[in-house]
């Protein structure tokens, strides 16, 4: 019996490592990775707790060597699917019921097994898995996971104690209820953070899951479900189905008992299911809930009085950290025709510098594509470029997939404001600069506002305090993560929650209250101490 108020700790960031030359975690982790790439992992279907394989098989490779094989994995079908919200509904009997420090509790176990035991594991299997270099990882998997466990039970907490008002003769509660059915994880590649977060954030509510992950993170994203097994996420709470994109989704999109989708992903994939959520509408027994992050086209606007260095390292680091793989890296830039000769010679400078090559080089800042379809849809932008007569290529534009599926970071110069390099979103290590006359910076941040459907992250840089309180008011819906002197990449768990709208998604701020409360159904409940004990009011009383 729980008779007293528990207390979530008041979390705290996770601290980064930094992996230094002659440091412990540099010479262990090096050592995980070479023990990593040793092994073949069969990696099965996870089901009501139990392992399941299909006999229908799919390798996970190393992008930077994809000759190399870390494992095979089981794919699953409709039947498996079916099996799977069998098995999350089936839990959810308990689940749902059980008290809500309980079930934080296995969250909060499991951040503290990711920042410690598990950490180097998991660093080395994204590193690996997904051609992160070591820094990438590291803030990626040990930090923004482990903030996004930590903080999300503290969020949790919030939320159950926020109460209602009581009249003199009435108590009043309110009960935040888990969603009536099951939720649909689908997460994406290039953050092991979001595979973590997607399931758990409803789980942690109370609801149960079936996670489809991303066909090329499917090794990173059994890692995770292993650290949450161990950490004892109760069997079919959260159901493991990795599989094709349609022979997983359609079952489960047209399942009556469907609650909830969270995902990230394409903006093109998230508007097909709510296509189908909406042609299913009829056969839900609950309106399903749609949580989507999805495409980017970040955005750098900068004004004359900028600080060129600040700039430029923000450039780099925002276009082309992770290859420019972020949703929210940055692919266009509008520069002022005053400081554009400075810019552009430390812009070169900076990119002769940077080193491209496999992950275990931690001299390397730029790594591999995910996969060959990922690369081959960058090369057709590049090649694009090349051909254009209103775009050059000003640094890069070469690319070799032989050993791995590499691409030079990508500068390329257009004269064409309304071009669809400046307009789509490329997923890749490619940089499109506009150059515009000083005098039409308002109208610049217009056309910033208005020549992408997208408008999740965006960065203004200026001294001119007027020009900063211009950027931020003319850019108000342009982006949900807005920074001002910053790269827009880097959002920090309980420090810029992320998402946003528009052709990004519905911008529900994974990483604060707002996501959490969409994966509850409250109830309001009225008991009465003193309840009438007739129907007649005194106004109907005679003189």
């Amino acid at each position: 019996m729980q008779n007293a108020s528990f207390v979530v700790p008041k979390p705290f960031n996770e601290p980064t490592l930094g992996y230094l030359v002659g440091s412990e975690e540099r010479v262990e982790l090096k050592k995980k990775l070479e023990e990593l790439k040793s092994k073949r992992l069969e990696i099965p279907l996870i089901i009501g707790g139990e392992e399941v394989r299909t006999g229908r098989l799919k390798q996970s490779v190393m992008p930077h060597s994809h000759q190399h094989v870390l494992a095979e994995y089981h794919m699953a079908g409709e039947e498996e699917v079916l099996k799977a919200i069998e098995a999350s509904l089936e839990a959810r009997r308990t689940w749902a019921r059980t008290s809500w420090p309980d079930r934080l509790a296995i969250f909060l176990r499991a951040a503290n097994q990711l920042a410690g035991p598990s950490r180097l594991m998991l660093n080395a299997a994204s590193m690996l898995g997904l051609s992160k270099n070591v820094y990438q990882a590291e803030i990626d998997t040990a930090n923004e996971l482990v903030d996004f466990l930590r903080f999300n039970a503290y969020y949790a907490q919030e939320i159950y104690e926020t109460q209602v008002a009581s009249g003199a003769d009435e108590w009043n509660r309110m009960e935040y209820r888990p969603l009536e059915g099951f939720v649909f994880a689908v997460t994406p590649f290039n953050f092991v953070s979001i595979m973590g977060n997607l399931p758990t954030a409803p789980a942690m509510m109370g609801n149960v899951v079936v996670w489809k992950p991303a066909s090329t993170a499917v090794y990173v994203a059994y890692h995770v479900m292993r650290v949450l097994m161990e950490a004892g996420i109760p069997p079919g709470v959260i159901n493991f189905v990795p599989g094709k994109g349609q022979e997983v989704g359609d079952p489960v999109l047209n399942h009556p008992a469907l609650a909830g989708v969270h995902f990230t992903g394409s903006t093109a994939t998230f508007r097909e299911m709510w296509k189908q959520v909406a042609g299913n509408i009829h056969t839900y027994r609950t309106y399903p809930r749609l949580i989507g992050e999805t495409g980017g086209k970040g955005f750098v606007v900068a004004h004359k009085s900028a600080d060129v260095d600040a700039l430029v390292t923000a450039l780099v680091r925002g276009a082309f950290e992770y290859q420019g793989q972020k949703c929210s890296a940055a692919s266009r830039t509008y520069i002022p025709k005053s400081i554009w000769p400075h810019v552009r010679k430390k812009l070169l400078e900076s990119l002769k510098r940077i080193r491209v090559g496999d992950v275990e080089d931690f001299t390397t800042l730029v790594n591999a594509i995910i996969d060959k379809e990922a690369f081959d849809k960058i090369v057709r932008y590049i090649e694009y470029a090349r051909e254009s007569p209103d775009l050059e290529i000003l640094a890069g534009g070469t690319y070799n997939d032989l050993v791995g599926y590499f691409i030079e970071p990508t500068i390329v110069l257009s004269t064409n404001p309304r071009s669809k390099m400046l307009e789509d979103e490329i997923f890749g290590p490619v940089l499109t600069v506009f150059v515009y006359p000083d005098r039409e910076y308002e109208k610049t941040l217009h056309l910033c506002d208005e020549t992408s459907p997208y408008a999740l992250t965006g960065s203004i840089f200026a001294k001119d305090r007027e020009a900063i309180l211009l950027a931020t008011n003319i850019l108000e819906n342009a982006a949900g993560n807005f920074y001002i002197n910053d790269k827009p990449t880097g959002a920090v768990v309980g420090r810029q929650p992320f998402g946003g709208a528009r052709a990004s998604g519905t911008n529900d701020k994974a990483g604060s209250r707002i996501n959490l409360l969409r994966w509850v159904s409250p109830r309001t409940i009225k008991e009465n101490f003193i309840s009438p004990r007739q129907f007649v009011y005194r106004y109907m009383e005679e003189t």
